[in-house]
């Protein structure tokens, strides 16, 4: 139960935190009105599997984030059915399921936890093999150039 309570709890706290920080830039980028050009926080899914392709989903995903594209967030969290995960989920902007390989676990899971509306993207689609992609620089690459344009619409 420990561990329920902590992610909960780390849930609650990452919603919050997301809150705050749309409000100050809304706050900053129309002095004191908040606008609506922010939204809610388009989030992405990455397949972290043993296989090189989940390394290589892992590693563009973090890469994507860093960018300020989108906001990695807690795909055991959606397995698990965490609420606060999953409500943080729901109000996302526009969410994008990043899997390695054709077990396709990432938009499976968003599947079961009653996820329809969100991109897909399978690496075996940009020519990466289970296998034959090591997290390189280049395969990176590649799928972050993919998957910022599905983020984007």
């Amino acid at each position: 139960m420990e561990g329920y309570t902590a992610c909960m709890f780390a849930s609650r706290n990452l919603v919050e935190t997301t809150r705050k920080e749309m409000e100050r830039k809304m706050t900053q980028q129309k002095g004191s009105q908040p606008c609506a050009c922010e939204g809610a926080p388009k989030l992405i899914f990455a397949c972290s599997g043993a296989a090189d392709v989940g390394a290589v989903a892992d590693q563009a995903a973090r890469k994507l984030m860093k960018d300020g594209v989108g906001r990695m967030f807690c795909m055991a969290g959606i397995g698990g059915r965490i609420s606060g995960i999953l409500a943080t989920t729901r109000s996302a902007a526009r969410i994008l399921a990043i899997d390695g390989c054709q077990l396709n676990c990432a938009k499976n899971s968003l599947e079961l936890a009653g996820f329809k509306n969100f991109e897909h993207l399978q690496l075996a689609e940009l020519g990466l093999k289970k296998g034959e992609a090591p997290p390189s620089p280049e395969n990176i690459a590649k799928v972050v150039t993919a998957a910022a344009k599905k983020l984007a619409g």
